[in-house]
């Protein structure tokens, strides 16, 4: 993808999660049942770093749950991150046991979000619903080899992708690239425009993964996937979750 195509989708992106930013997360009040089901095994004292933490309600479930870690999140979203920091400190109960819990600012199409991160070592890192608004095969591949850097020896990268061709109904937003001024030829194969409708109307750049292209990209970033599942929606098939554990060869 050339680079001038790529910034423009993720300014699109920005702008979206800036300008819609509270009814999105009015739409995110609670976890998703994959989420539930991959975070159930965390140990609560397990350091985890989470990209794309949004409204943190995320972290807001590991508490109640029993996790007292060293939890850091990243989102772009200033707005969001002020809601997750918000609700993490007006949570009941919370108190001197566990570390407070971080959230930055941070954009992971850019060089330098990982020097948030530091010292690595991280037991986990959570993605869930982030890989697909990476624009551009090669910015995946740059933010998957900088993941790899900041895990811990036997860390796990836990993420999810949305799989929206699987609904009828989320198929009907697609949209053509046009409205962006951007041509089908100029973007990669699995791309899509789609639409939102909450709270008025924007729009959000998409890719749609699939399995062989997943597991091309672990191998290529020096990752081995071992459980996989889909989850999520009416019909349980709206996310397709990976778990990746650190490979000894990069391939």
């Amino acid at each position: 993808m050339d680079a001038a195509i790529g910034k423009k989708l993720i300014l699109l992106n920005q702008q979206f999660y800036q300008t819609f930013a509270k009814p999105f997360s009015a739409t995110r009040q609670q976890i998703q049942p994959g989420v539930r089901k991959v975070i159930h095994s965390i140990p609560p004292h397990s350091r985890i770093l989470d990209l794309g933490c949004g409204n943190g309600v995320l972290w807001q479930r590991l508490f109640e749950d029993g996790y007292r870690g060293d939890y850091l999140g990243l989102d772009f979203s200033q707005e969001l991150l002020q809601q997750a920091t918000t609700a993490a400190s007006q949570t009941p109960m919370y108190s001197s046991e566990a570390p407070q819990p971080r959230f930055f600012q941070a954009d992971l199409t850019e060089n330098g979000w990982q020097s948030l991160a530091q010292p690595p070592g991280y037991d986990y890192v959570l993605a869930f619903a982030v890989l697909h608004h990476l624009p551009g095969a090669q910015t995946v591949i740059q933010v998957l080899e900088q993941t790899r850097l900041l895990l811990a020896p036997g860390g796990k990268l836990i993420f999810s992708v949305w799989q929206f061709l699987n609904s009828p109904r989320l198929r009907q937003r697609i949209q053509d690239w046009s409205e962006i001024g951007v041509s089908g030829s100029q973007v990669e194969p699995g791309d899509y425009l789609l639409d939102w409708r909450q709270g008025g109307r924007g729009l959000r750049y998409v890719h749609h993964f699939n399995p062989d292209e997943l597991e091309h990209l672990a191998s290529r970033c020096g990752f081995r996937c071992g459980e996989e599942f889909l989850s999520d929606g009416k019909g349980a098939n709206l996310s397709l979750y990976q778990v990746w554990r650190l490979d000894n060869v990069i391939v």
